[in-house]
């Protein structure tokens, strides 16, 4: 039966570590210069409606490492569910190619995508979820405190799609997680019913608060993300006036615990969300935590498309 990455829920606390072993094996490998073909011969189809430089590329270079290729569907190219349904743009496709990456505005797509096609879809981003990005950040932690279980996770701004996944993620692998959100910014009621009842299943918490400084005591993972994402500049005044309090500065990363790893997911926008001096401080791992999302990827790409037998 074919298997999708639509959302970190879909699979077990078991398959995510899983996964992530898969992405520390695939990475020393690629980091011995050892890229082994697993999978040669297959082509990965990225449709894109939002434009990226992290998912695009490390999607596109994490098949030429495993030994296929990608090919870049614009948005002008597609027009998906304009143009064409979206339902024939998922059989056709998938007639194609070994796989399709899809990188939407409305969650609804990506699910009537995976309804449709006979090959594996990863959810690249949707304005619910971001899963591909989960399994960066958890890797990133992963590597650096050696589990997540136990760990103290705070979220730090809009209760986006980057924090549905995260909590999720945190929820899957026994860690507490936190959010400090502004009142009318805060996770969606269902995403965090889900997380709480992962959570209480894994003996970890899920805590909804409004007071940054209270989010991050004794956290050692801080991690913030712009305050305006693609699709809400319309919003853009109203933001930059409530979320000055929910900067990442040094000043809240102190209040955290001494170990702590600052993370953002990128683009950063420097002097709102995040300072300089933490971005570019000894606590932030921003960009390892970038880089991870091609390593991550690369352990879902073999999940879903591979032979490891290679």
């Amino acid at each position: 039966m074919k298997k999708d990455f639509i959302a970190i829920t879909d699979y077990s606390s078991e398959e995510i570590q899983s996964l992530l072993d898969l992405a520390v094996e695939l990475k020393k490998e690629r980091l011995s210069g050892a890229n082994r073909p697993y999978l040669e011969g297959k082509v990965l189809g990225m449709i894109f409606q939002k434009p990226s430089l992290r998912t695009r590329v490390s999607f596109d270079m994490a098949m030429r490492h495993l030994g296929g290729d990608a090919l870049y569907l614009s948005p002008s190219e597609i027009g998906l569910g304009q143009r064409e349904s979206i339902a024939d743009v998922a059989r056709v496709l998938a007639g194609y190619v070994d796989g399709i990456m899809a990188r939407v505005f409305g969650h609804a797509d990506v699910l009537e995508l995976a309804r449709w096609s006979d090959v594996p879809v990863i959810n690249g981003l949707s304005d619910y979820n971001h899963p591909c990005q989960a399994m960066a950040d958890a890797l990133t932690i992963y590597e650096r405190f050696g589990s997540l279980n136990g760990l103290n996770v705070a979220f730090v701004g809009d209760g986006n799609n980057v924090a549905v996944s995260l909590m999720h993620v945190c929820a899957k692998l026994g860690a507490n997680f936190t959010i400090a959100s502004p009142e009318g910014y805060e996770i969606r009621p269902d995403a965090v019913e889900l997380g709480r009842k992962i959570a209480a299943e894994k003996g970890s918490r899920v805590t909804l608060l409004r007071d940054p400084h209270q989010a991050v005591r004794n956290a050692q993972v801080i991690y913030t993300d712009t305050w305006t994402s693609m699709g809400q500049e319309a919003e853009t005044a109203k933001r930059m006036h409530v979320f000055p309090p929910y900067q990442v500065n040094s000043a809240l990363l102190g209040e955290a615990s001494p170990e702590a790893i600052v993370m953002h997911c990128l683009p950063a926008h420097r002097g709102q969300e995040l300072t300089d001096e933490v971005a570019d401080g000894p606590h932030s791992v921003i960009f390892h935590q970038a880089h991870n999302r091609m390593h991550a990827q690369k352990a879902i790409l073999v999940q879903l498309l591979g032979n490891r037998q290679s």
